[in-house]
């Protein structure tokens, strides 16, 4: 007999005895395969957009700044904020991933339970990154070294970065190491 699926749930889930049972470290293998590589480049690809959103906006604030005679420069002040702001509304937003990590296929979830980071967890995550570099970007390089590749700022929020395809079952069956078309 086939049960119906509920809407709430896109994909049904196999019945216990038949379901695959993945031990810790292989699920931390496809989550995670490829991420380091992933995030770097991502960083690269977060920083031209961030940089580029800076420019723009100090142009429109120095122009606001000509046309004040000078009163409006001190909005420049809040530049310094706009990569907090970036990462952070990002993270928090429905989508979980900068720009970045979204065209390099990477999501951020809760270690715990692979669930939407907070708003709070989102903004502890960018404070902590943005403090690792200002301390040490060679902190950064925990992640060669800890389960699930998780950096300072990650292991901090209790956040993790995982390949947003290995969260999705149907995709997971054909295109993750160890899945199948059965």
């Amino acid at each position: 007999m086939i049960a119906s699926v509920p809407p709430s749930e896109p994909f049904p889930a196999a019945p216990v005895s038949q379901a695959p049972v993945l031990q810790d470290w292989a699920r931390d293998e496809l989550l995670t395969q490829g991420v380091l590589v992933r995030r770097i480049l991502a960083w690269w690809i977060d920083l031209f957009v961030v940089g580029a959103l800076v420019l723009a906006l100090w142009l429109v604030m120095f122009l606001f700044g000509l046309l004040t005679l000078g009163l409006g420069f001190p909005l420049m002040g809040v530049l310094p904020l706009v990569p907090l702001a970036y990462h952070w509304g990002f993270l928090a937003s429905a989508n979980q991933a900068t720009p970045g990590q979204a065209v390099m296929g990477l999501i951020v979830v809760r270690n715990a339970d692979l669930g939407r980071p907070s708003v709070a967890e989102a903004a502890v995550f960018t404070l902590l990154f943005y403090l690792t570099l200002t301390i040490a970007v060679l902190l950064l390089a925990v992640a060669l070294f800890t389960t699930r590749k998780r950096t300072l700022h990650d292991l901090g929020s209790g956040l993790v970065v995982v390949r947003k395809r290995a969260l999705i079952p149907a995709a997971a069956a054909w295109n993750m190491p160890g899945g199948s078309m059965a």
